[in-house]
């Protein structure tokens, strides 16, 4: 199947099986089921995987395009297929062979879906700061500690988590290893998190309580790597976060120009107004630059070796537009984008959310400056 007809059974997926739903089920914050089957078998919680473990094996720069179109419709979506991707991304980079083997075939097929399990209760941005620790025990591991916000965390199974086998490292971060973890005995999910938006998608706890685990579900086999394989694993979640930035900007000038040539005020529609004329050209001219800079974030990560700058490029300015652009759509609708009749007050609770997951706006802009200084030593 080609790129082009993955993206077009995409859209009539999400025509068939999502816009006719979406607006009860974001309401209503309702885990979508048949929406979710219906990802599985369309392959997205395998997308990014290779075939040789019975995924699609897109590029990032053909899987933006995909999130980028499930983000128009309903952001909520990429987010359920991301984390999980994300999981999947660094087992396949970091895991042994037998855990490749073992997992990414399931996780490819939708069978086992999950996510990623960095925050904690007292620790988000700082990373190392995290407490949930994973001690030896025999010939595994006694996994304690508590994850939160975590997507997929309800209705997950598996889960990439960043745990402490060495407290007392120095750095810090020689002491953090990623663990491939099933819900059972001594892991579960608490409670749910209510959201402002991105509803749909369910972000909750993660306990561990004397989980009791083999060694063999230590990502890599080596302790001490899990920061770095997170970090790597994270530049897919930044291309995912930033095409849903250009979903989510697009979205709001589709719907701030159809209003604007349907409504009519002092007798001629107010796209012949030059004050909405303005919104809507810088909306188009910001949604645009966010695709380019999502398009070479992706290019650069499928050519392979580090790609945290255009990333964090990518993630800052789609993210920042997303919101810009809910707010001047919101503004074009007048009273209307008030309204839950209309899609943009939805996007418009969503696009938040974007500027803080997989690492805030001024996070990307340290990112950013830090890898512009060392590129460029005086």
């Amino acid at each position: 199947m080609s790129d082009t007809d993955i993206l077009d059974a995409v859209e009539r997926f999400l025509d068939r099986e999502v816009r006719p739903h979406v607006a009860r089920l974001e309401h209503d914050d309702i885990w979508p089921e048949k929406i979710v089957a219906g990802m599985a078998e369309l392959g997205l919680f395998g997308a990014t995987i290779s075939p040789d473990y019975g995924g699609l094996g897109l590029s990032a720069e053909t899987y933006a395009r995909v999130v980028e179109r499930v983000a128009r419709v309903w952001m909520s979506l990429a987010g359920i297929f991301n984390s999980h991707l994300i999981a999947a991304a660094a087992v396949e980079r970091f895991g042994t062979a037998s855990q490749k083997q073992a997992f990414l075939p399931e996780m490819a097929s939708g069978a086992k879906r999950g996510g990623l399990a960095l925050t904690e209760p007292d620790c988000g941005t700082d990373l190392q700061a995290i407490r949930t620790r994973a001690q030896r025990h025999g010939n595994g591991y006694v996994l304690n500690g508590t994850k939160t916000w975590i997507s997929n965390g309800l209705h997950g199974s598996v889960f990439a988590v960043l745990v402490k086998t060495d407290p007392n490292a120095d750095p810090v971060h020689r002491g953090m290893s990623l663990f491939l973890l099933e819900k059972g005995e001594g892991f579960a999910a608490g409670r749910k998190f209510e959201k402002l938006g991105y509803k749909g998608i369910d972000s909750a706890e993660l306990i561990f309580s004397d989980h009791k685990v083999d060694a063999d579900r230590l990502i890599g086999g080596v302790e001490g790597k899990g920061l770095p394989h997170t970090l790597a694993a994270l530049e897919l979640g930044r291309i995912n976060v930033a095409a849903r930035g250009v979903g989510v900007a697009q979205a709001a000038l589709d719907e701030a120009l159809r209003y604007s040539q349907i409504r009519k005020t002092f007798g001629r529609p107010i796209c012949e107004h030059q004050a909405i004329q303005i919104k809507l050209a810088d909306m188009a001219t910001r949604t645009e630059a966010a695709r380019l800079l999502t398009d070479k974030a992706a290019r650069a990560y499928d050519a392979g070796g580090r790609t945290s700058l255009e990333t964090s490029m990518a993630k800052l300015f789609a993210s920042e537009a997303a919101v810009e652009n809910s707010l001047d759509a919101m503004r074009v609708h007048g009273g209307y984008g008030y309204s839950k009749e209309f899609p943009v007050e939805r996007l418009y609770r969503d696009a938040p959310l974007l500027v803080i997951g997989e690492g805030t706006s001024e996070v990307q802009r340290l990112v950013i400056a830090r890898q512009l200084i060392e590129k460029n030593p005086v």
